[in-house]
């Protein structure tokens, strides 16, 4: 490739990921600008930073601010999971959902949930242990010779459906518990505080870190596995460390929001169709766009039947079945691939 278009295609992927973090201000004044009580702009700076004794003040900084940004960090962890597993398994379909990981994180949350209630502080590191345990279980069973992306997400399915029914036999045991469960299997943002943002920026951040350190390994492991052996990656231990990753990031997001699926899935690919496959660029673009898209959802789901509002997962789910389809259709459910209009081509090596 000649020297000026990796330059033209660097300086179209970075004004990308500039309109990106423009959309996510845009989206992040949204939420918490609408639902049951709308503010203007005037009226949000008025109550958040002179008006502090107002009711609004408390509906703005305790209510709608926490749980958009809690969305917003949710949703980066969970696309940035996809974002790793799909490019370390050069598969489309690998997500935290598919992999087991998030079943895993789920089974040890709802353990909490429902067997320990007054405990509800441990949910977070006991679904980062549970949800790393069944990685490993996965890595495990994948192994012969090494872990090719096929056995990993088969040993994923397997032991994701495995770990659903051990959640699904908890709530038959404890009917009565149930209640505290629900908007957690289907992905809930209801009763978002500080208190879960200031427990999940930590662990989005540093997934957020590590990811782009080790982003040119990922575009190496796109090559093959013998192609990165032969140019001198370790190629089983930087998998575990993505892998490591992805769990520390899709456990973080489970403990809060639930099981929401779809995010990890599609937001990789939606970024990779507008972005390229250049895991520098796929990581960062993946984080914004998946924060982006689960802050939408979660204000559809406030917004279109008020004064009720439908969990995040079930509008995430509406949106994001029918556009996976239309992906599957149109070809562009490819790792490395780039549909439609594009810049110019670039290797996968990330050059």
């Amino acid at each position: 490739m000649q020297h000026n278009d990796i330059r033209t295609l660097t300086g179209y992927r970075i004004t990308i990921l500039i309109a990106g973090l423009g959309l996510l201000v845009l989206s992040l004044f949204l939420c918490v600008a609408f639902g049951s009580t709308k503010f203007t702009l005037h009226e949000l700076f008025h109550f958040m930073f002179v008006d502090t004794e107002a009711v609004k003040h408390k509906i703005i900084m305790k209510i709608r601010l926490p749980r958009s940004l809690t969305a917003g960090l949710v949703g980066s962890c969970l696309a940035m999971a996809g974002c790793l597993l799909q490019g370390i398994m050069r598969n489309p379909l690998a997500s935290p959902n598919i992999i087991g990981v998030s079943a895993g994180a789920g089974l040890s949350a709802v353990v909490i949930f429902i067997l320990f209630p007054g405990m509800y502080y441990l949910v977070t590191p006991i679904a980062f242990i549970g949800a790393f345990i069944t990685t490993l279980v996965v890595y495990t069973l994948a192994w012969k010779g090494g872990a090719s992306p096929l056995r990993l997400i088969l040993s994923g399915i397997a032991v994701s459906s495995f770990l659903g029914a051990g959640s699904n036999t908890l709530m038959i045991f404890y009917p009565d518990r149930v209640q505290n469960v629900i908007g957690f299997m289907v992905g809930s943002l209801s009763a978002i505080t500080w208190q879960d943002v200031q427990g999940l920026w930590p662990y989005a951040l540093g997934g957020f870190i590590l990811s782009n350190i080790l982003a040119d390994q990922l575009n190496i492991l796109l090559l093959g596995d013998e192609t990165a052996v032969s140019l001198g990656v370790k190629v089983e231990r930087v998998r575990l460390a993505f892998i490591f990753i992805a769990s520390l990031l899709a456990a973080a997001a489970v403990s809060v929001v639930g099981l929401l699926g779809f995010v990890g899935l599609i937001v990789p690919h939606l970024a990779r169709l507008i972005i390229g496959n250049n895991a520098r660029f796929l990581i960062p673009g993946s984080a914004i766009l998946g924060a982006i898209i689960v802050m939408l959802c979660d204000l559809i789901g406030r917004t279109i039947i008020r004064p009720l509002e439908l969990p995040v997962g079930v509008i995430m789910s509406l949106l994001g079945a029918p556009f996976f389809l239309y992906l599957l259709r149109r070809g562009g459910m490819k790792i490395g691939g780039h549909k439609g209009k594009k810049p110019p081509k670039e290797s996968d090596s990330g050059r």
